[in-house]
């Protein structure tokens, strides 16, 4: 669907398909915008400013789907636009029904958009049923008049500011418009024939006839349309220069005129000024007027718009970023690890020189070791994003499974600049899913049950992250009915796991992250099946994250997730077992110390455990867990590191302690395979290959 375009009145012809993926881009992330505003809207209270930006939303993606030749999502979008529009107006108060009708409508632009990326493949989504439901919606608040003609939809191209315009002329009793529209004066009077075209080639735009004009230099055209101005303006700015468009109403003889030179509205790329119900200009700016001047009475007064607040801001950060693909991104970041190797290997093959004699080599070493760790520290932030990107994508989840279930909840996010890397944010979403969908099918009561126990009817669910040292730590806290330490034990049991009375709190509460592990009485097409809390320890164990939890019963629950920052470099600590070097995560080593070998006890079946300030914890030789060779053999480990995972410690037993640091993380198993209680590896500065071990696995292997 090439479609080509003279831009500007320039006379050259470009590709619009060219445009495509970013059109798509926007169009999504103003569909997500509009979803979120939405969801926040308050019924009772709604404003100017929320109702303003949530239409400004859906009138981009129109006016985009339009210009790109893509009916159906257009379509669809003006109907939106035309119910917005009467809530902009205070013509009809927003309800539930409403906010549903279009949550439907945004998630059926996001299938009908997505089928348009992918080439047209599959079967196109049938949306006349909402159409429908969207203009009773829309004619249902009618008070004055009848409700007019549905408009056709209208055809618009996202411009880099909206023009400045007076009121649009009112609508004939037959739904349309008689306009004269002047174009020029033109170098190349034929480049306005291209607008007799449009008007032949989009059905429903209106009629076009060749007016008589006094100068040969412009063309003059009788227009017969329901669109907007501003519609008709955007549309022919492909084609023809805005400043050299004016367009006048013909029966009334009063002056509609649009200057795109006058444009100094910030925000209004892709936002229609002229149609129905759009925020109300400063007028005190300027507007070109082309024909008779205007009355000054017939102005509207001047109004200050805060809803327009909104889309300055989403302009700002498009003009101070750019674009990149994540392959590139991750290209770089790859080449920085290569970088920070390359001169580690430089930094321990000098340290043999004489200072001396080489005094300005190890000068320049000494800038490189600095300079490098400054690259690298700012290459790792590109990868970092913050978690509202991640929390953005529960209200609308949590809304729709809370009317399905019939409870009311409150969905609470803290700590949303939090930034995390990129590779994490994108493993996380689902085991959070699975934590705010259990929150509120199993924690949060009906309302009755609420209600008798004291609390309000509405429950809270809160999501927060923060910065705990070098890990991120997430929280999903619900004021629910909590963990049941009796149903749990007796579940247990039922399901043949071994269990005692005397098991703590917190270890029957890690009994929930069992396989198939489920308290709930019926199984139902939300949950019951047991098959999501075990999705969430495995996926996080494998980000070498750790999952607690806390609850009192009758009070609530909260799940705490603790992630290291990012997967592609970390800090740690070098080991020496044998002639070979492992790499411990340095945010789970607790301390480190020389034992002797009596403070060392055998128990049943071979088991080896270590006394450290009256506790006794397991010790695991890793010298028969990696099956090393000895070739001293009069020498034996008698250095202790404990580490700490998923709320147990143990005592690795190692030869020597190398020293603390950064290292660069290479997946070990997308370029060998996996291997037992190793997380990655790494290249040291000699060139050797270290691994780097799975402290969690590690804890998991000494409770067996």
């Amino acid at each position: 669907m090439a479609e080509t375009h003279a831009e500007g009145g320039a006379g050259g012809d470009f590709d619009l398909s060219q445009f495509y993926q970013i059109f798509f881009e926007e169009a999504g992330e103003n569909l997500d915008q509009m979803e979120q505003m939405l969801l926040n809207l308050n019924l009772e209270t709604a404003d100017d400013e929320e109702l303003n930006g949530i239409f400004r939303c859906a009138h981009s993606v129109k006016g985009g789907a339009a210009t790109f030749g893509f009916a159906d999502v257009a379509e669809l979008t003006h109907h939106m636009e035309s119910l917005l529009d009467r809530l902009r107006r205070h013509e009809l108060q927003p309800n539930s029904v409403m906010v549903d009708v279009l949550l439907e409508s945004a998630d059926a632009s996001r299938s009908l958009l997505a089928r348009h990326q992918a080439g047209g493949e599959g079967v196109a989504l049938e949306t006349a049923d909402l159409v429908r439901r969207i203009s009773e919606l829309a004619a249902g608040g009618t008070v004055a008049s009848a409700p007019a003609k549905p408009t056709p939809p209208p055809v618009a191209a996202p411009v880099e500011s909206a023009p400045v315009v007076l009121p649009a002329a009112p609508a004939r009793a037959g739904g349309g418009r008689l306009l004269q529209i002047s174009i020029g004066p033109l170098e190349r009077p034929e480049q306005a024939d291209a607008i007799q075209e449009l008007f032949r080639d989009i059905p429903g735009l209106g009629s076009i006839k060749v007016a008589t004009s006094a100068r040969a230099d412009v063309r003059v055209f009788d227009v017969e349309t329901a669109s907007t101005n501003d519609d008709l303006l955007d549309l022919f700015a492909f084609h023809v220069a805005r400043e050299k468009v004016s367009v006048t109403e013909r029966a009334e003889a009063s002056v509609d005129v649009v200057s795109g030179e006058s444009a100094s509205d910030p925000a209004g790329f892709g936002f229609f000024d002229g149609s129905p119900g759009a925020p109300q200009t400063n007028a005190t700016q300027e507007v070109a007027v082309v024909a008779a001047p205007v009355a000054t009475e017939h102005a509207p007064p001047a109004k200050a718009v805060v809803g327009k607040a909104p889309a300055v801001a989403a302009a700002q950060p498009e003009a101070a970023t750019i674009r990149v693909a994540i392959s590139k991104v991750d290209q770089l970041i790859n080449l920085v690890g290569e970088l920070v190797i390359t001169q580690a290997m430089l930094a321990q093959n000098s340290r043999a020189l004489d200072p001396a004699v080489y005094q300005q080599l190890l000068t320049g070493l000494a800038d490189l070791d600095r300079n490098t760790r400054d690259l690298q520290e700012s290459v790792m932030s590109i990868r970092m994003i913050p978690m509202s990107i991640v929390f953005s994508r529960f209200p609308r989840m949590l809304r729709d499974l809370a009317s399905k279930l019939g409870k009311k909840v409150d969905f609470v996010t803290q700590g949303e600049a939090t930034e995390l890397d990129k590779g994490l944010v994108e493993k996380i979403t689902d085991p959070l899913t699975h934590l705010v969908r259990n929150s509120c099918d199993h924690g949060v009561e009906m309302p009755a049950e609420r209600i008798a126990a004291g609390k309000s009817e509405t429950g809270t669910i809160t999501l927060s992250a923060s910065h705990q040292g070098g890990s991120i730590v997430i929280e999903v806290r619900d004021d629910g009915r909590g963990l049941s330490r009796t149903k749990i034990l007796a579940k247990a049991r039922e399901r043949g796991l071994d269990v005692s009375d005397q098991m703590s709190d917190a270890e029957v509460w890690q009994l929930i992250f069992a396989p198939g592990f489920s308290t709930a009485a019926v199984v139902t097409d939300v949950s019951g099946r047991g098959v999501g809390m075990d999705v969430v320890k495995k996926n996080i164990a494998a980000l070498n994250g750790t999952v607690e939890i806390d609850s009192a019963e009758g009070y609530g629950m909260k799940v705490s997730v603790r992630l290291p920052l990012t997967l592609a470099i970390m800090d740690g600590m070098s080991v020496g077992v044998g002639e070979e070097v492992y790499i411990l995560p340095l945010s789970s080593v607790v301390e480190s110390f020389q034992v002797k070998a009596d403070a060392v006890s055998t128990v049943g079946q071979g088991s080896q455990l270590v006394k450290v300030r009256d506790e006794y914890m397991p010790v695991i030789e890793l010298e028969k867990v990696f099956q090393i060779p000895r070739f001293d053999f009069e020498r034996s480990s008698d250095i202790m590191v404990v580490v700490e995972a998923e709320g147990s410690r143990v005592a690795l037993l190692v030869d020597e302690l190398l020293g603390q640091q950064q290292v660069v993380v290479k997946n070990l198993e997308s370029n060998y395979r996996k291997v037992p209680n190793v997380s990655g590896a790494t290249i040291l500065g000699d060139g050797k290959v270290a691994l780097i071990l799975d402290t969690g696995a590690l804890v998991r292997r000494s409770r067996h």
